[in-house]
């Protein structure tokens, strides 16, 4: 599965949105195997964040001037969150930028594998909990993901997903959308 993972980025070119007036930031969806099946980890934000509060989201978060590239964002934005350091992420590609509608953000996905387990240390003020999700649960068409309906206010994005408690939706579930149809159309669905 690593090896179909790592051909499907190899040959993926992402869309890059260049509009001036978006601010950059990066994200990292990290991938792991547990118990021979593929998961994805998102975490939900605190109350305490200025953007996004307790919504559903990948580690990650704005470019800075230090940064020498988005994925080095992505990278250290995580390890500010979550604790994972970036020399355990084996980044595999990027997915399309995505912009977010209320904050005026351009989001690069940056795809990685990540080791299972790992001693995650959560920043508490930016992160309430860090969330793993079998991709599996995902991936069933006839419950994963609804497109948005205009009666639904509450979730203003093209796609939601519910797992257990949680309703992921917006940009997070834009981009978690185009990683799913990305690993289907290419090699199936995943462990």
């Amino acid at each position: 599965m690593k090896q179909n993972l790592k051909n499907i980025f190899r040959f993926y070119h992402k869309r890059a949105n260049t509009d001036a007036n978006l601010k950059p930031a990066a994200v990292l969806i990290p991938l792991f195997y547990k118990k021979d099946h593929m998961h994805i980890l998102l975490t939900q934000r605190s109350e305490q964040v200025i953007h996004h509060k307790g919504q559903i989201c990948f580690p990650g978060g704005s470019y800075q001037s230090s940064d020498a590239t988005l994925r080095q964002t992505a990278l250290r934005e995580t390890e500010e969150e979550i604790g994972l350091l970036s020399k355990y992420v084996e980044v595999l590609g990027e997915l399309d930028d995505s912009s977010t509608i209320t904050s005026k953000y351009v989001i690069s996905p940056f795809v990685a594998l990540i080791p299972y387990p790992y001693p995650f240390k959560p920043n508490y003020n930016e992160i309430k909990q860090i969330i793993s999700i079998p991709l599996s649960e995902l991936t069933n068409e006839i419950h994963s993901h609804q497109p948005y309906s205009d009666s639904d206010k509450q979730y203003p994005s093209n796609y939601r997903y519910h797992y257990r408690e949680h309703v992921i939706w917006g940009v997070t579930a834009r981009i978690l959308n185009q990683l799913i149809d990305l690993l289907e159309l290419r090699s199936g669905a995943p462990g």
